[in-house]
C-alpha cells in the first residue's frame, strides 16, 4: 500500500478524529476570544479607584495575613483534584494537578463556573493527556467535595441558630434552622453510602461514577469545610474586629447560596448585600463595604491576574513543546 493510500485508509479509519482536527482551531481560537470579552465585561463593573481607596486604608499586616489564608484557601481548594487523580487512577504529580486547580479556581470564582471550574479544566488536563471521561470524573469529585463541605458546616452553623434573619425574610431563623438540621442528615446519608452501599457503580450518559470509600468522603469532608472555613477567615480579618467568626462564616454560607442563584459572576453585588443586610445592625454600613472590597480584592481579583499569567506561561509552553516535536 502507498503511503497516499495508507493516509487515506487512516483517515477512513478515523473520520470522528479528522473531523475534531478540523474544528480544533477555530475552538480553540472561539475560546480566547469569549475568554477576553468576559475578562472586560468584568473588569468594567469593578469600581477600581474605590478599590484601590479601600486597600490603601488597611494596615499592611491585616492585609498579609488575609492573603496568607487567601493562598492557603487556594491550595486546599486545588487539592480536591488531588483526591480526583486517586480516584481516576491515572499517574498526575501534584506539581502537574495543583497549577490546574488553582488557575481554575481563580477563573471559576471571577468568571463563572462554566469557565474556571468546566472549560480550563478540560483545556488544561487534555493537555495532560487526561481522557474527556476521567476529566468529568475529577470536575464532578471537586464541585461534590466542595458542596459536601458546605453541607456540613452550613448544617452545623445553621442549626446552632447564629445567624438570626432579619424580620421579614421570606426565610425565618427557625426555618433557617431547619435547613442547618436537613443539610446534615443528608451528609450522614452520603457518608453512610460510601460505607455501606453494596452498589458503587453508576453510568450516566455514558459516564461512570463511582461511590467513593468512606475514608475518601471523610477526607472530602475535611477539604471542602476547611477551604470554606478559610474563606470565612478571610472576610472576618478585613472586617471590623467587633463581630464574632461564626457570624462571619453563616452569613457567607448564606450568600454563598444567594449568588448561586442569581448566576452573577463572582456574584458581583450579591455577597455584599446578604452581608449588610444581616450584619448592618452589628456595624456600620460603610465598614462592611469597605471591608468586603478588599476581600474581592485579596480573594478575587489578586488571584485572577496571577493565574491569567500562569496560564499564559502554561499555553506558551504547550506551544513551544508542539513546535519542537515538529519534523525538521
Amino acid at each position: 500500500m502507498s503511503r497516499t493510500e495508507a493516509h487515506a485508509a487512516s483517515h477512513a479509519d478515523h473520520p470522528a478524529k479528522s473531523r475534531l482536527s478540523r474544528w480544533k482551531r477555530p475552538l480553540t481560537m472561539l475560546f480566547f476570544l469569549a475568554l477576553i470579552v468576559l475578562l472586560s465585561l468584568f473588569a468594567s463593573r469593578i469600581e477600581w479607584g474605590e478599590v484601590f481607596d479601600t486597600l490603601a486604608d488597611f494596615k499592611v499586616r491585616t492585609l498579609i495575613i488575609a492573603s496568607g489564608l487567601t493562598l492557603a484557601s487556594f491550595l486546599v481548594y486545588a487539592s480536591f483534584d488531588l483526591i480526583g487523580r486517586t480516584y481516576i487512577r491515572q499517574d498526575l504529580t501534584w506539581k502537574q494537578i495543583l497549577p490546574v486547580g488553582i488557575i481554575s479556581y481563580a477563573f471559576n470564582l471571577n468568571l463563572s463556573a462554566w469557565v474556571g471550574g468546566i472549560a480550563m479544566r478540560y483545556r488544561l488536563y487534555s493537555r495532560l493527556g487526561v481522557s474527556k471521561g476521567n476529566i468529568a470524573k475529577i470536575l464532578g469529585l471537586s464541585l461534590a467535595t466542595n458542596w459536601f463541605g458546605y453541607m456540613v458546616i452550613a448544617g452545623a452553623v445553621f442549626s446552632s441558630g447564629l445567624v438570626r434573619m432579619p424580620p421579614g425574610w421570606k426565610l425565618s431563623s427557625d426555618a433557617l434552622q431547619g435547613v442547618g438540621v436537613l443539610l446534615l442528615l443528608v451528609s450522614a446519608g452520603y457518608l453512610a453510602a460510601c460505607r455501606f452501599s453494596k452498589r458503587r457503580e453508576w453510568a450516566i450518559r455514558g459516564i461512570e461514577i463511582d461511590l467513593p470509600s468512606l475514608r475518601m468522603a471523610i477526607v472530602q469532608l475535611a477539604l471542602g469545610a476547611l477551604n470554606w472555613s478559610l474563606m470565612a477567615a478571610v472576610i472576618f480579618t478585613l472586617l471590623p474586629s467587633k463581630l464574632d467568626y461564626p457570624l462571619v462564616l453563616g452569613v457567607l454560607l448564606i450568600s454563598a447560596i444567594a449568588g448561586v442563584i442569581t448566576h452573577i459572576p463572582a456574584g458581583l453585588g450579591v455577597l455584599e448585600a446578604v452581608f449588610v443586610a444581616l450584619l448592618q445592625h452589628e456595624v456600620s454600613r460603610g465598614s462592611l463595604v469597605a471591608g468586603l472590597l478588599a476581600y474581592r480584592a485579596i480573594y478575587f481579583l489578586l488571584p485572577l491576574l496571577i493565574t491569567l499569567v500562569m496560564y499564559l506561561l502554561v499555553e506558551a509552553k504547550a506551544k513551544s513543546l508542539r513546535i519542537s516535536k515538529k519534523p525538521k
